[in-house]
Order: structure tokens, then C-alpha cells, then sequence
């Protein structure tokens, strides 16, 4: 049995027709599909709830202001403008299929473990302090799930790390989910379009989606203390890269994927006091070529390690091609690591500043000295 907010309850109790629905549906794409499901939606219980369109927001949409927090303090209904998206959620989220690492880790952080029915398109193991947390939570797939596989897992909220995780021939459209009574949550560091795009990311932004998280499932006090503990890591590092220049080398070979100027790199590269090689490029991310990150000879070059493209595996690049392997910083292997899961804003950002900080101060780079700031 279904607690009485949960999309199987909503369907009639239990889950044979919310299924048969499902899969009457599953083969249609686009628009028809979307189409379909909100009419299976409409066709089920009277007080089934549907979500609003689209809405544009108003004054300044990034995680940390008005538009994009709750619009009541004083508990359930809380009505929220999320991306874009007008969803209201009416009770704490009971059932929770997570998508992306920092999704997952965010409500391990937030002590909401015993809320995860399922994961999806983890980027890399969970911190070994919440190993235990999730050891029984289903892994649903190791990239986003299907519908199918979601619906299997019978949620109530779904929180993705990324827009895209909502889409026709991946989890499924949040409009058409929203009729089945499952809320659809994107981390608000993630928003792509222009009006709600952090720019650029910063930790108080980070701060304020935790909180915004926090209220959605009733738990304030996890969310103060969180901050807080996030807070304290910060106040350790005191820009001991101020002075040096860096690339953030993401991913790609014959066109490397680097930190921009608005997103969880430049965010971190500030609080670390380097200058980002690429703060001209008005975004997250970027692929540029070779010959740009030759011409501006970074001092320092940050390595996200992920196990698809190690850091191993860059440096072995950037050390048998000539061109990168006359870079000063590739020289005198002046590289910084960090996990690929604490590379996108979430709960292992501060943590990660912390730890690039340690070994950026283990390189003992002088500004002006010879090969480095050139």
C-alpha cells in the first residue's frame, strides 16, 4: 500500500493500472508522448494534481533569491519556481529517485537517506562517511533512467543534477511526470536558461539551494547546520593561489572541456585566489582548443579526476604532445586533482576548495618566479 501522496495511491491504489498506463505510452516520443501521459493523468482519480506551465519569474532568479525560494515560510503548500518550472509540493517527499552524484550526496548530507528509493548516473562512489546510507538503496541505472526503470521505483520527487535528465527519452518530461504525481526538482546551480543561470555561481548560492532543499522536506535544522559546517571549511583557505593564473581541464582530448567564468570552477577558483585562464568565456563550461591554453601558459592546471578520463590519463596528453608539453605547468607538473563528483556545486565543493588549497601550497609556486604568471 502507498502512502496517500504517492502516484500509485493517486491511480487508483496500487500499481498495476499507474504501470499499464505507463507502458500504454511508452512507445510514443515527442510531443505524443508528453500528450498521452497527461491525458492518462487526467483520466485517473479526480483530486489527481497537475503542475503548472512554464513560468518565467520575475527580479533576479538566481538559488539565492526571492523568486527561487519557497513562496511560504509557514509550511505545506510550498510553491516554487524551479528553472522555470511553477511546481507546488505539498507534503515532505516521502519517495526519492535522485539523479547525478550531487544530488544523491546532497541528501545523505541533509540526513535524508531513509527518503531514497533510488539512484541513477552516479558519477563516482559516495564519500565513505555515507557509504552505509545508501548501501541498500537500488541503483536504478548508471546513467539517467529510463521511464521505466523510475517509475518501477514508484517515487514521489525526483531531484535531477541536471534540466536534461528531464526529457522525452530520459526520465520522462516534468510536465507529463507532474500528472502522475511525481514532483520533478533540478538543482537550481544547474539551470541553463539565461534568466535563471547563476552568474555567476557562488557559495551563498550554493547555501541557499540547501536550505531551499531543506524546507522542501521539513528539515531546517540539517540545512543550518550543514552551511555552517560548509562555512567553517571555507574560513580555512585564504587564496594561496593569489597571484597565479590556472586552467580547469575538464574532460576532452582533441578538444579539451574547461571551467568558464560563471560555474562551480570559476566558484571555486576564486575562494582558491588563482585566476582562471578562461574567465573571458561567459559560461560553465567550454571546449576551446589546444593552441588557447598554449598561448595563455597557465601556472597551474587543475585535473578532474573521473573514471572515464582520469587525471592519470590527461597528464599522459598533456606531457606526449609537444605543444602542451612545453607549458610551464606541464613542465615542472605543477597539477591539481580534485574527484569528478566534487567538480559540479554540491556538498563536496567546500571541501574541495580545502583540499585544492593544501595542494596548491604544497607546489609552492612564487608568483614572477621563472615559469610561472608568464
Amino acid at each position: 500500500m502507498y502512502p496517500a501522496t504517492h502516484p500509485g495511491a493517486r491511480l487508483g491504489r496500487g500499481t498495476s493500472r499507474y504501470r499499464r498506463t505507463f507502458r500504454s505510452v511508452h512507445l510514443l516520443t515527442g510531443v505524443g508522448a508528453a500528450a498521452a501521459l497527461m491525458l492518462a493523468g487526467c483520466g485517473g482519480d479526480d483530486d489527481s494534481t497537475t503542475a503548472s506551465d512554464d513560468g518565467t519569474g520575475g527580479g533576479d532568479p538566481s538559488p539565492g533569491s526571492t523568486s527561487d525560494q519557497a513562496s511560504s515560510d509557514e509550511g505545506f503548500p510550498l510553491a516554487l519556481d524551479n528553472c522555470g518550472f511553477e511546481l507546488t509540493v505539498e507534503s515532505a517527499p516521502e519517495r526519492v529517485v535522485t539523479i547525478k552524484s550531487t544530488t544523491t550526496e546532497m541528501m545523505l548530507a541533509l540526513g535524508l537517506a531513509d527518503r531514497l528509493v533510488g539512484t541513477a548516473f552516479a558519477d563516482g562512489p559516495v564519500p565513505d562517511e555515507y557509504a552505509d546510507d545508501v548501501a541498500d538503496v537500488p541503483v536504478l541505472s548508471d546513467q539517467v533512467p529510463g521511464q521505466e526503470a523510475l517509475f518501477e521505483a514508484e517515487p514521489d520527487f525526483v531531484f535531477g543534477g541536471w534540466e536534461s535528465n528531464f526529457a522525452v527519452d530520459a526520465a520522462g518530461e516534468r510536465e507529463a511526470l507532474a500528472d502522475f504525481g511525481i514532483t520533478t526538482y533540478v538543482a537550481p546551480s544547474a539551470c541553463k536558461e539565461p534568466a535563471y543561470q547563476p552568474d555567476p555561481m557562488t557559495f551563498d548560492a550554493l547555501f541557499a539551494h540547501i536550505h531551499q532543499l531543506a524546507q522542501i522536506f521539513d528539515v531546517p535544522d540539517q540545512a543550518d547546520e550543514l552551511v555552517a559546517e560548509q562555512k567553517a571549511l571555507l574560513d580555512q583557505v585564504e587564496a594561496p593561489g593569489d597571484g597565479l593564473t590556472a586552467l580547469w581541464y575538464s574532460s576532452g582530448e582533441d578538444s579539451p572541456y574547461v571551467g568558464g567564468d560563471i560555474g562551480a570552477p570559476a566558484m571555486m577558483m576564486r575562494e582558491l585566489g588563482v585566476e582562471n585562464i578562461f574567465a573571458d568565456i561567459d559560461d560553465t563550461w567550454s571546449n576551446v582548443s589546444w593552441e588557447q591554453v598554449v598561448d595563455r601558459d597557465p601556472d597551474v592546471i587543475v585535473l578532474v579526476d573521473a573514471a572515464w578520463n582520469t587525471a592519470d590519463n590527461k597528464i599522459d596528453l598533456l606531457e606526449s604532445n609537444a605543444a602542451t608539453a612545453a607549458l610551464s605547468a606541464v613542465q615542472e607538473q605543477r597539477y591539481l586533482t580534485l574527484p569528478f563528483p566534487a567538480a559540479e556545486a554540491g556538498v563536496r565543493s567546500a571541501q574541495a576548495v580545502v583540499d585544492l588549497a593544501g595542494q596548491l601550497e604544497q607546489l609552492d609556486i612564487q608568483p614572477g618566479q621563472t615559469g610561472a604568471g608568464s
